[in-house]
Order: C-alpha cells, then sequence, then structure tokens
C-alpha cells in the first residue's frame, strides 16, 4: 500500500472530522445554509489566495500541477452541485437536529455511499474483505441512529446526514475524474461558486448575514475543514482510488466523535461505543486489504505530477520540466506485469 496517499486521506479525515462539531458549535448564531456558504467561501478563498501565493514565489517543478482541461467541466459541475451545494445544506440541517458526536460518526456513511457508486456505478474492483468492511460500517450508523421509538422529529436530523453522505458519496466519485489536476484549483472552484450560491440561497429564506466574528471563524473552519481536507483528499483519490480513499476518510467520524466529547462535553453513551468499535472494525478490514494479479495497462496519454518510476518510463523532450515530480504532457505505452496495486490513476481496469 502506497504510504503518502494513505497519509494525504488520514490527514484529510482529521481535518474534516474536527470541523464538524466546530460546525455544530457556530449554528449558534449562524443558519444552516447560511454556515454552508460561509464554509465553503472560506475554503474557496484561501485556496485562492494560496494558489497565486505559491504560483508567485516558487518556480520548483515538483510544486506544478496540471490545470483543468475543458473536459473535465461536466465532471467537476457535478461534484459541485452534489458536494458543494446539496451535501454540505443538509448537513447542517441535519447537525441542528443531531447531537454532533452521533452526526460526525453517522458521517462514516459517506464512506459507503462512495464505495456503493464506486463499485457499481463506476466499475471500480472489490471482494468480500472490502464488502464485509461496509456492512459493519453499516451497522455501526444503524446501532448509533437507533432511538428506540423512532418519530418523525428524531429521524429527521439523522435522514439529513444520510443524504449529505450520499451527495458527498457521488461528489468523491465525480471528483475522481479529475483528480489529475491541481488540486487547489478544484478547491477554488468548488468553494467560490457553492459558497456564494448557498449564502444567497440562506438570504433568499430569510436568513440574515451573521456579525463579523462568526463569519470569519465559519471562514477559518471552512478553510481547514473543508480547503485543505478537500486538496488533500484529491491527492489521495489519485493514488489509492474513490472506494479505498473513502474508506480512510471513513475515519473523519472517530476524530470528531473525540473533538465532540472533549470541546461541547456530549456524553459517551454505551450506544455510541458499540458504534464506534463496529466502525472500526471496518475500516480496519478496508486498510489492511491486498490485492495484487497479472494486469494489462493499455496505451494513453494524459498530464499530472509524476515521478519516473515503473509506469512512467518515457522520453523527454528539451522543453520538458527537469527534477521530479514533475508535470508535463506524456504517454504510457501497453505494459502487462503483476505486483500490489489500488485502483489508483494507473490502474483502472476491469476485474
Amino acid at each position: 500500500m502506497k504510504t503518502r496517499p494513505v497519509l494525504y486521506a488520514l490527514l484529510s479525515a482529521l481535518l474534516f472530522g474536527v470541523s464538524t462539531p466546530a460546525a455544530k458549535a457556530l449554528l449558534g448564531s449562524t443558519e444552516p445554509a447560511m454556515l454552508a456558504g460561509l464554509l465553503y467561501c472560506g475554503a474557496g478563498l484561501a485556496a485562492a489566495l494560496f494558489r497565486r501565493l505559491l504560483r508567485s514565489v516558487s518556480s520548483d517543478a515538483s510544486l506544478q500541477q496540471a490545470a483543468l482541461a475543458r473536459r473535465d467541466l461536466p465532471w467537476l459541475a457535478g461534484a459541485i452541485i452534489a458536494g458543494g451545494i446539496v451535501g454540505p445544506l443538509l448537513l447542517m440541517l441535519g447537525l441542528a437536529r443531531t447531537d454532533a458526536a452521533a452526526a460526525s460518526l453517522m458521517l462514516t456513511l459517506e464512506g459507503v455511499a462512495t464505495a456503493l457508486m464506486a463499485w457499481f456505478v463506476f466499475h471500480e474492483n472489490f471482494d468480500r474483505r472490502i464488502a464485509l468492511g461496509m456492512a459493519c460500517l453499516v451497522a455501526g450508523a444503524l446501532v448509533l441512529s437507533w432511538s428506540g421509538q423512532p418519530t418523525l422529529s428524531n429521524l429527521l436530523g439523522p435522514l439529513a446526514i444520510v443524504g449529505a453522505c450520499v451527495a458527498w458519496g457521488l461528489d468523491n466519485n465525480l471528483t475522481r475524474k479529475v483528480s489529475l489536476a491541481d488540486p487547489l484549483q478544484i478547491v477554488e472552484l468548488k468553494g467560490l461558486i457553492a459558497g456564494p450560491f448557498n449564502v444567497v440561497l440562506a438570504l433568499s429564506m430569510g436568513a440574515q448575514l451573521p456579525p463579523p466574528v462568526p463569519v470569519v471563524l465559519a471562514g477559518l473552519v471552512g478553510m481547514v475543514g473543508y480547503g485543505a481536507s478537500l486538496a488533500l483528499f484529491v491527492l489521495a483519490l489519485r493514488g489509492l482510488g474513490t472506494a479505498r480513499t473513502g474508506a480512510y476518510f471513513s475515519t473523519a467520524p472517530f476524530f470528531g466523535a473525540a473533538a465532540a466529547v472533549l470541546a461541547l462535553s456530549e456524553p459517551v453513551t454505551v450506544q455510541l461505543g458499540i458504534a464506534a468499535l463496529l466502525m472500526a472494525v471496518g475500516v480496519w478490514l478496508h486498510i489492511t486489504e491486498h490485492h495484487e494479479h497479472v494486469h494489462v495497462h493499455a496505451a494513453m496519454a494524459h498530464d499530472h505530477a509524476h515521478s519516473h518510476d515503473e509506469h512512467h518510463q518515457h522520453e523527454h523532450g528539451p522543453l520538458d520540466p527537469v527534477g521530479e515530480p514533475h508535470t508535463h504532457r506524456h504517454r504510457h505505452d501497453p505494459l502487462e506485469h503483476a505486483h500490489p496495486h489500488v485502483p489508483d490513476e494507473h490502474h483502472r481496469h476491469r476485474h
């Protein structure tokens, strides 16, 4: 298993996980739809500023990333609608009706939705071990959401969070289609389109813009919990594929639940403990997977940051960058071999 993409995915999970109780705390002064917009505005503005600052102060080829191409725009548009507009809005509505610790653990369902779509819609490979891990995650979410005497009022919050997970699952699969492009550019466009849209929607529904302090705090939470987390998630998608990245990202609820208990003094219940144990087993089954077989790489040409490993044995022209990793358009010749691998950008073959 590649170490760097795993670290990207886990750090992404950590940043997003701790943002959930932080967003819960901000709901006292900010309407849910407005908060969703401010979170994404913070992410988009931070990504835009950092991307331009990076380009102006550094000419290092290893920091350069491929820009989004025209063919990427439909996939990105779908991801923005699903993950940047629908998902955050449903999450904020759900958080307003659900304890932050419980909501954080329920967000593990994002990994389930991501994997199911990756397997059955986008044809990413999986086996019994991965399926069993997903079953454990679903069981944990069911234990967590069970209230004993379900009513419409105490189901609305969990249902909204489940809807957010489905929207983000679709977002993750669509984002994988553009994951070779600059992650900061992806975050910038997502944030600066989804953020203002949600703010305008909230204003049209009668919400008021909160005072300056909550606005700044929401922007900071969005910068870290949404912006930095999403950029790292895109980098993990390149190296692990959608379902595996979603599995690693499923650790986010554990970080969020711990933060909610510590920062918001929410209780640690038996129900919470059982759900956490089931979800931990599900995540463990995913991260200990081993997948190896003879496979064929078809000829292809694309543009992304890379080093000259066994999958990148191409010649360079006089205008191509030096040093590694570097970014330029290159061609892959057909190749057949066997080694441990995951469904990264070079291993998207059928099984």
